[in-house]
């Protein structure tokens, strides 16, 4: 739906440089990232601006970059935190956690127990311990990080064992017993593994409420986690720059959280059903985003360009490929792969050549699918990609620089970037 920005988003970013153009011809155009880069922060200033970076009211960011750049920023202190705790305050399934002042226990990547660490030896003036105890990473009097090595697959037993002890400490310290687990799903479901290789499942205690909301959660990772934990669980969608737009419910089904934001989808290509979000925002004071691409996709229920009717996102614009004549995103390629071979864990396609192709993975079992799920696969992926990929068993697939995941192998090749 193509809509511009409401009157109240344009009275925000008069005197913006940014919007000079904008505002005079009465027409936003899309706002992409390379423009908010050119002349930052310059572009950006405004005197109320310059007064809150020298006030501490607001301060430069980066974004998360998990693929691709980084983007500078500027934003309130603890803007995608507070958004974070709002959500969870007012989510209709797992409100009561937050009631009941639960504890948050982060199991996310190791780059987000390292700024925290940081940031607490920063304030006390000295240099971040290489092992930070968990006093150090503690974020605020809610919140504790727990991991700390970037790979959670090399997690040994030692790893493992520590951990679980800093969330039993952390949860046995509440009043109530509860805890709320916050996690990237991928790191949450190798704890599990680990604890059942180890004999440990009884060390990690039960939480009453989880949330994943650090990058893409698998079909097959959700479900592992559903069937292992009997609480809800929730996923949120955002980004550094726009805090939180859509939460899920415990079934999975997506609700939308626009508080001063409109989104608009617009279709990838002409004709596709795959869309572009758009967003128009003025939760963040210091830097309002009016029509700009976030750079990820989604489809929603009927195909319509409905933001109500989201019901899946699907990946980065930025990975999008042409694998033949299908234009290919994340959320396609797991859904498919989910449909046909639940075992499968991590996975990474991996392009060989103008019509051939290995999808690299792992399984939660760590045993190579049987034949008939393997042909299944197989099967399905030749169907909707229109070439031939191999199933290819791996014991381990490592993880990016970022701390997340990539579902498509750096080294694959005739693959065709997408350009809209």
């Amino acid at each position: 739906m193509t809509s511009q920005p409401s009157a109240e988003m344009v009275d925000r970013v008069r005197g913006v440089p940014l919007y000079r153009d904008a505002l005079a011809s009465g027409e936003f155009p899309i706002l992409e990232k390379d423009v908010i880069a050119s002349g930052f922060p310059d572009n950006w200033m405004t005197p109320e601006l310059a007064a809150a970076l020298e006030s501490g009211a607001a301060e430069f960011v980066l974004s998360t970059g998990t693929n691709h750049a980084r983007m500078q920023l500027i934003r309130p202190p603890y803007f995608l935190l507070k958004s974070y705790y709002r959500l969870w305050s007012e989510h209709p399934d797992i409100a009561h956690t937050w009631a009941n002042g639960c504890p948050r226990v982060s199991l996310t990547t190791v780059l987000a127990t390292e700024h925290v660490a940081r940031v607490n030896a920063k304030a006390r003036g000295e240099a971040p311990a290489e092992r930070p105890g968990l006093a150090d990473r503690r974020l605020d009097d809610r919140t504790v990080y727990v991991n700390q090595r970037l790979d959670p697959a090399l997690w040994t037993r030692e790893d493992v064992v520590r951990m679980l002890d800093e969330i039993e400490e952390t949860r046995s310290a509440h009043s109530s017993g509860r805890y709320h687990l916050d996690c990237s799903g991928y790191h949450l479901a190798h704890l599990v593994r680990k604890a059942r290789h180890w004999d440990l499942t009884d060390r990690l205690p039960r939480p009453d409420s989880i949330i994943h909301a650090y990058e893409y959660t698998p079909d097959n990772v959700s479900w592992f986690l559903r069937e292992h934990f009997g609480c809800p669980i929730i996923d949120l969608f955002g980004s550094t720059e726009l805090g939180y737009l859509y939460y899920s419910d415990k079934d999975g089904r997506y609700h939308p959280h626009l508080d001063q934001m409109k989104v608009e989808l617009i279709p990838v290509e002409q004709g596709s059903t795959l869309f572009s979000i758009i967003v128009s925002s003025i939760r963040n004071p210091h830097m309002p985003l009016i029509r700009y691409r976030s750079g990820d996709c989604a489809r929603t229920v009927d195909g319509s360009p409905d933001p109500e009717r989201i019901a899946r996102f699907c990946g980065r614009e930025k990975e999008l490929i042409r694998v033949g004549s299908t234009l290919l995103c994340h959320g396609d390629l797991d859904r498919w792969i989910g449909e046909s071979a639940p075992p499968v864990f991590l996975y990474r396609l991996r392009m060989t050549g103008a019509a051939a192709g290995e999808l690299e993975y792992t399984t939660f079992d760590d045993e190579p699918l049987d034949e008939a799920t393997a042909g299944s696969l197989a099967a399905a992926l030749a169907e909707n990609l229109e070439l031939a990929v191999a199933p290819v068993h791996r014991e381990h697939i490592p993880i990016g620089r970022s701390g997340k995941y990539a579902w498509l192998h750096p080294e694959s090749r005739n693959t065709e970037p997408f350009r809209s």
